[in-house]
């Protein structure tokens, strides 16, 4: 028999309260189709069964979400039946629950009705309102009866909007999705009553619409203002679904090149196996993210398509597994013409000057320097980390974040510590941003002077024809105690040698081999320490390495070399200001520190 299936009666809570709080991980869904809370709680997957308030509503909050995206799926699928009804359901569930703001929201909250935050009502919205959308393809039967939940939704959204746009807050990431909910609703409210959709003017074009947004809230270098991998998406992604059976090339022209930019950025940080580092506030890994990621990827192509993003479409389906439904094969046909010119591939080296991230491609590593803004609450204290993958393995990736109703963890994954950045004196950095010194079609040099009192960093990274080269310098009014770190995402082993550098072993699909020196004349203490692994499960262990040495100025400079490269790395030796590089075919190169 069957599962039996039913919609949650319950107003629902903050989904980020779904974790853990003994070991900062989500909590395990359960059939958030069922309706019903897990019996005995939610299960932790080290073990934990968690029950309380908070994660019941959050739990809530995720069994709604799933009901709105799989009526889509039903009404993509043809099963009109079970879709009208449980539309008709919602309806009358919205009319007696969503009468009011929730009262029970945390102060900081844009509140919602159905939930805590209006953001998480705007995301349900856009289900809804695309699910009657594709419904209304096949006739309007059935749908009357769904009119004053759309026309509710519609209300909310603009209500939220209003407060959120009195408040400045106009590049807010919430304003892409409460446009994309309000253009979703009222869309959908015209198709059900048979008329042609005339809310362009208020949801895409109007003061506050959704193109108003995308000036404001994307830069010149296509990247979304908060520098998250996540919330890029995020935004783009509301964008996409706003944009419905819109001919592409009658979105506005700059627009059009905001929505290219905002593509390019993803392509050109995704490795060739498709992984998106988890730059900032975001998930490393979640299942739920995956199919967010399918979605867009499968809207984007049909907009601006770009070649990267077929690559990240496919990992996002290994990850998924059996938990894939199928939804975003679905969407063919979603504009009302044909999509905007290909995308060029991104370059060997490719610069973001605002975001600040630097992207470079080296002969089977592909390395990201940060050094851009803080990116406001969803920022982390990392600049001038270094970011290292192979096409599919995380050798040194950003470590993405927890869900955030977990304060120590998500503290931790914001901090200095948890990066492979510099520290001094065992302090945490402030929230700053650096600079852009220099780039080419080989590398890319930056500089913090800000994130200490008194003590500028610079780091140059060059994409070699078969390694990778890292010159970290850091420079202070007096001595100091600076410490370069080294941040796995995978097993890793280190080798102290008795003559020459230090050397690592990175381990994963591919393999990675690592050499490191310094300043000389300089102690440098190499220790090495267990430390958490990304973020999707804090109590897995990596091996944690800092370089750590009291100087007044000091350069720590590694070389990169994926194992499938060559002719292999043989050796490596800094004198004073240059770096030289030998090869086993007997070769040699050298680099400055760009300081």
């Amino acid at each position: 028999m069957a599962a039996l299936r039913r919609i949650p009666g319950e107003r629902g809570g903050w989904w980020h309260a779904y974790v853990c709080p003994a070991h900062g991980v989500e909590l395990d869904h359960g059939d958030v189709l069922a309706g019903v809370f897990p019996e005995g709680g939610a299960r932790c997957a080290h073990g934990c069964r968690v029950d309380t308030p908070a994660v019941r509503g959050a739990w809530v909050v995720l069994s709604h979400q799933a009901w709105a995206r799989h009526l889509r799926v039903l009404a993509h699928r043809g099963q009109r039946a079970e879709a009208v009804t449980r539309l008709v359901e919602y309806a009358g569930l919205y009319a007696s629950l969503a009468t009011e703001r929730h009262g029970e929201a945390q102060g900081w909250m844009l509140r919602g009705r159905l939930f805590h935050q209006a953001l998480t009502d705007a995301i349900w919205a856009v289900n809804i309102g695309h699910t009657v959308i594709t419904l209304a393809e096949d006739g309007t039967d059935g749908l009357a009866a769904v009119l004053p939940l759309l026309d509710d939704l519609e209300r909310a959204a603009l209500d939220a909007r209003g407060v959120l746009t009195g408040r400045g807050q106009l590049a807010s990431n919430y304003t892409a999705w409460l446009n994309a909910a309000g253009a979703s609703a009222s869309r959908a409210a015209s198709a059900a009553r048979g008329l042609e959709w005339d809310g362009a003017k208020q949801w895409l074009e109007g003061e506050h619409g959704l193109y108003a947004h995308l000036r404001v809230a994307v830069a010149d270098d296509g990247w979304e203002w908060e520098g998250s991998t996540y919330y890029h998406g995020f935004v783009l992604r509301a964008a996409l679904l706003a944009l419905r059976s819109t001919d592409p090339s009658a979105v506005p022209s700059d627009v059009a090149g905001v929505l290219a930019g905002m593509t390019d950025a993803l392509a050109a940080i995704a490795t060739k196996g498709g992984i998106l580092p988890a730059l900032h506030d975001g998930p490393y890994l979640r299942s739920a993210l995956a199919l967010e990621w399918l979605e867009l990827v499968a809207l984007a192509q049909q907009l601006v398509p770009a070649d990267g993003l077929d690559a990240v479409a496919s990992r996002a389906r290994d990850e998924l597994g059996p938990h894939d439904d199928g939804l975003d094969r679905e969407l063919g046909g979603w504009f009302a013409g044909p999509p905007l010119p290909r995308r060029a591939a991104p370059d060997g080296v490719t610069v973001f000057p605002a975001a600040g991230y630097g992207v470079l491609r080296a002969a089977g590593i592909h390395a990201l320097l940060d050094f851009g803004p803080h990116g406001g609450s969803h920022g982390h204290r990392d600049k001038l980390s270094l970011y290292l993958y192979g096409a599919t393995t995380p050798w040194q990736p950003d470590p993405g974040q927890v869900p955030y109703a977990h304060a120590e963890f998500r503290d931790l994954y914001a901090s200095t510590e948890a990066h492979p950045a510099f520290r001094v004196d065992g302090a945490e950095q402030a929230e700053c941003e650096g600079a852009l010194l220099a780039s080419d079609d080989r590398s890319v040099t930056a500089e913090v002077t800000t994130a200490y009192e008194g003590v500028r960093a610079v780091r140059r990274v060059v994409a070699a024809d078969c390694y990778l080269v890292d010159l970290l310098s850091v420079t202070g009014r007096e001595a100091h105690r600076v410490t370069g770190q080294l941040r796995p995402g995978t097993a890793l082993d280190v080798q102290q040698q008795a003559d020459g550098p230090v050397r690592t072993t990175w381990y994963g699909d591919e393999t990675l081999h690592g050499w490191h020196t310094h300043t000389p004349g300089t102690e440098v203490r190499p220790f090495s320490r267990p430390g958490p692994g990304p973020a999707d499960d804090p109590q897995r262990t990596r091996t944690w390495v800092d370089f750590t040495a009291e100087a007044e100025r000091i350069t720590f400079a590694s070389v990169y070399q994926a194992a499938s490269a060559g002719p292999a790395v043989t050796g490596v030796r800094l004198d004073g200001e240059e770096l030289t590089v030998e090869l086993a075919d007997g070769s040699a190169a050298r680099f400055g520190t760009g300081s």
